[in-house]
């Protein structure tokens, strides 16, 4: 009786020791997947919920040994939410660890500064991961920056964050700014933002065209901004051509060359130094500027002195033949 007893648990022990050698091989050793595998952890996934997805993605082969290895060899940390990546052959331990500790796919989207409503639109639309329609986006209203998103998110939820971003930089920037601009609201704060945005590229002079601008608007001179005038024409594209007599004229809310004061509202969406250049712009009695043949700008005070540096301008553009 006694050695039946000994057999007996030598067996139980054989089927115990099979038992765990299969559970750690089920969790350490290498995966079905024989591909890259993407998959998407929503927010409150429970843990049946992840086996089932695991093992209907193709990468665990057994839900039973998966469930029992976690209660064996897991941490107890939590599992994240997101999109994950997960390479070929990836042990169950991997997988696991990449859930809790890893990062998930960042996926982005980016608004340049400058980039105006339409684009942004057309953008969002353009990218197969997003879903539902594009909301109509009010120019001006989101903020220059790049946006992650996860697959599948909708194209109004990333809209709204945009627009949130924009709400927050106004918010600081405020906050940090007393500049003497005649810019009474935030609209017409954006609205100057977006032309400085459009005029200049170049980061180290946007003060200064906000500083002219603000010059212009204290002491009621037209702004004579060419972005405001292609503005209806195109909605804030490039033009693409050399402009009509017949649209610089032209009489509507945008034209600055035929309406005094700030346009009707902004003509892109300008960035966070745009913004801050006309919140602080740089002390200068310029009143005027114009290309100066660099990708920049030169600056005066008078009509006498804008005149001499346009005709510098002209000599260099019929010198590369562009007149």
């Amino acid at each position: 009786m006694r050695s039946l007893w000994r057999r007996l648990a030598l067996g139980l022990l054989i089927a115990v020791g099979i038992a765990l050698v299969a559970v750690a091989w089920g969790w350490y050793g290498p995966g079905p997947a024989t591909k890259s595998t993407t998959i998407i952890v929503r927010d409150g996934s429970t843990l049946t919920g992840l086996t089932q997805q695991l093992r209907a993605s193709g990468l665990i082969r057994s839900g039973q040994l998966f469930r029992n290895a976690l209660r064996l060899f897991a941490s107890s940390d939590p599992i994240q939410s997101g999109e994950f990546e997960i390479p070929a052959r990836a042990s169950a331990a991997s997988i696991v660890d990449l859930l809790q500790h890893g990062r998930p796919v960042q996926r982005l989207v980016t608004v340049t500064e400058g980039m105006p409503s339409i684009m942004v639109q057309e953008r969002l639309a353009a990218n197969p991961l997003l879903t539902g329609p594009t909301p109509s986006i009010p120019e001006g209203s989101v903020l220059p920056d790049s946006y992650s998103f996860e697959r599948g998110e909708s194209r109004a939820a990333v809209v709204n964050r945009m627009q949130a971003a924009m709400a927050r930089t106004l918010d600081e920037l405020l906050r940090q700014n007393k500049g003497n601009c005649p810019v009474a609201s935030r609209t017409e704060i954006v609205t100057l933002a977006s032309i400085v945005e459009k005029e200049t590229g170049k980061a180290s002079e946007r003060r200064t065209v906000a500083g002219v601008y603000c010059n212009r608007l204290r002491i009621g001179m037209k702004l004579d901004a060419d972005p405001t005038f292609i503005y209806p024409i195109t909605k804030g594209k490039p033009l693409g051509r050399r402009p009509k007599r017949s649209e610089v004229e032209a009489r509507n809310d945008y034209n600055t060359y035929t309406k005094p004061g700030l346009p009707i509202g902004p003509i892109t969406n300008p960035g966070k130094d745009s913004i801050a250049a006309v919140l602080n712009p740089a002390p200068t009695k310029a009143l005027y500027f114009v290309a100066d043949g660099t990708g920049g700008h030169v600056f005066a005070d008078t009509l006498e002195q804008h005149e001499a540096n346009r005709k510098r301008w002209y000599e260099i553009r019929r010198a590369r033949g562009e007149m």
